[in-house]
């Protein structure tokens, strides 16, 4: 039975079952990958000592818990498809306890930094507008660069009559990401000069003509590479640190913002549209730590210790 098509076989079966994206399927073929070679090309038969072992090497690495997690989530999901199939009549995984995650607490850009980026934006449409939706709607990098115009909110003339932008996220899932004031501002100040930037040649063109980012590119939109590197720049324009200002970051800010402006932690996990609310609790661990620090700074008490 050899690894390769197995992990194959079991990447096909997430994309046409589980509805798995591009990204998510790479990672697990990486995971697994990764897993298989350390077991020397054995992983379909290999024993549980084998994978704590493996699980020892990543942590020897250097990898963050967090990260060897997700790594033994793909293997787990491997075992289950391999016993399903009658591959196997155990699951190797069943009796290994996972790393525990410490508490892995986002660097959030502030509000003022969120203005500075912004404003550093200067009369660079597309850029203001792309910043204007990871951080005003948080959306994730794959959702914002492969936007379609069918999915804007809807317009009459030069008005909007809607605020909602229909967003396919991780699994295929849709949701509603309402836009504010700003975000709908920028958006309307890129899709006037948007046809300017439209590609020659009539097929390049036709591939590229239903997205809000168009690019020149295979996909026929702005890739996320390319959305990082403006990121980057932009970074070094606004004299922040560039390794904190990604895709990610902003939708960082976004969440935590909401938080910190009172909104509940159920509508933020809507509108992130994380499965399950553990994850959207991180953020509140920000706020945590901010008012931990006005205690210490502020309390009458604390001035007199």
């Amino acid at each position: 039975m050899s690894d390769r098509a197995r992990i194959e076989a079991f990447l096909e079966m997430m994309s046409a079952e589980r509805g798995s994206s591009a990204n998510t399927l790479d990672a697990y073929g990486r995971d697994l990958l990764d897993a298989s070679e350390f077991c020397g090309g054995g992983l379909c038969d290999a024993e549980g000592s084998e994978i704590s072992g493996w699980l020892r090497d990543l942590s020897k690495r250097g990898m963050a818990p967090s990260s060897q997690a997700r790594k033994l989530s793909a293997v787990r999901r491997f075992f289950r498809f391999l016993f399903e199939e009658g591959d196997r009549k155990d699951d190797p995984t069943a009796r290994i306890d996972g790393p525990k995650p410490g508490r892995d607490v986002p660097d959030v850009l502030s509000r003022e930094e969120m203005a500075q980026l912004l404003e550093s934006c200067g009369d660079e449409l597309r850029l203001k507008c792309l910043v204007e939706l990871l951080y005003g709607a948080g959306l994730r990098a794959t959702e914002l660069v492969s936007l379609k115009l069918g999915q804007l909110p809807r317009r009459k003339g030069a008005r909007w009559i809607t605020t909602d932008v229909i967003v396919r996220g991780k699994g295929g899932k849709e949701r509603l990401c309402p836009l504010g004031r700003p975000a709908l501002r920028g958006l309307s100040d890129w899709l006037k000069v948007r046809e300017d930037h439209l590609p020659e040649g009539s097929l390049i063109r036709n591939r590229a003509e239903p997205f809000v980012f168009p690019s020149r590119g295979k996909s026929g939109h702005l890739t996320r590479r390319r959305l990082g590197q403006l990121l980057e720049a932009l970074a070094l324009k606004a004299g922040i640190r560039p390794d904190r200002v990604h895709p990610h970051a902003l939708r960082h800010a976004y969440a935590t913002h909401l938080l910190m402006g009172g909104a509940d932690l159920r509508s933020v996990q809507t509108l992130l549209g994380h499965a399950d609310i553990a994850t959207t609790q991180i953020y509140t661990h920000v706020l945590t730590d901010e008012l931990a620090e006005l205690l210490e700074t502020a309390h009458p008490l604390a001035k007199k210790i």
